[in-house]
């Protein structure tokens, strides 16, 4: 059976005074703080589609570890508190690699698990954190937010908030809880114009 790899890896910053972000490996240690929050209905109501309402222990397991061997995953921690996780992956849609198939493009996933600390800033900057080290230390020519729904509004704001702009709109079947899904991505050029997307400023 296979575990999560191992890398060592530590991102933070200071986003107000006396607020540390710190992004550090997620090791096996994990499964508690991880298992809870994937069974948590309204965590799972926008991090996950509309057929998964929990998840196992085991289930858990599988899918980060199957994550991790193509991606540096993390624990968020705010002061030293866990509040939730995310990964820069090497990009695994077919959709995206046919579109861009000469770049290396990866993806951000990101789950606050902790709902008190929505609303926060904190996602924003985990993004750009995340961000920041694809491209100035993995070489990353895009990298994207993928298959987030419209009905998601902070998660699409913190990415756009960061320039990203939309690269595809996928329409949903009827009865789903978003009308549209989106996949956002920043190229390289443009993280290093620093410009804000005219595109961010539009509601989906």
């Amino acid at each position: 059976m296979i575990k999560l790899k191992p890398h060592n890896v530590i991102l933070k910053s200071e986003v107000q005074r006396n607020r540390i972000i710190r992004l550090r490996p997620m090791t096996e240690d994990d499964w508690d703080i991880l298992v809870v929050w994937n069974n948590d209905p309204e965590v799972l109501f926008y991090s996950e589609g509309d057929d998964v309402s929990a998840y196992t222990r085991e289930q858990v397991q599988i899918i980060y570890r199957t994550v991790s061997q193509k991606a540096f995953c993390f624990i968020v921690e705010n002061n030293g508190i866990p509040v939730g996780e995310c990964y820069l992956q090497k990009m695994n849609l077919d959709r995206i690699l046919s579109k861009y198939p000469k770049l290396d493009c990866r993806r951000i996933d990101i789950m606050i698990g902790e709902k008190n600390y929505w609303g926060l800033g904190i996602g924003t900057e985990v993004i750009r954190l995340l961000t920041d080290f694809g491209f100035q230390k993995q070489g990353a020519d895009m990298i994207f937010g993928c298959d987030i729904g419209d009905h998601n509004i902070r998660s699409l704001s913190m990415f756009q908030k960061l320039g990203y702009r939309r690269i595809l709109k996928i329409k949903e079947d009827t009865g789903k809880k978003s009308n549209y899904r989106y996949d956002l991505g920043l190229s390289k050029a443009n993280y290093h114009r620093k410009e804000p997307n005219a595109d961010s400023k539009r509601a989906p």
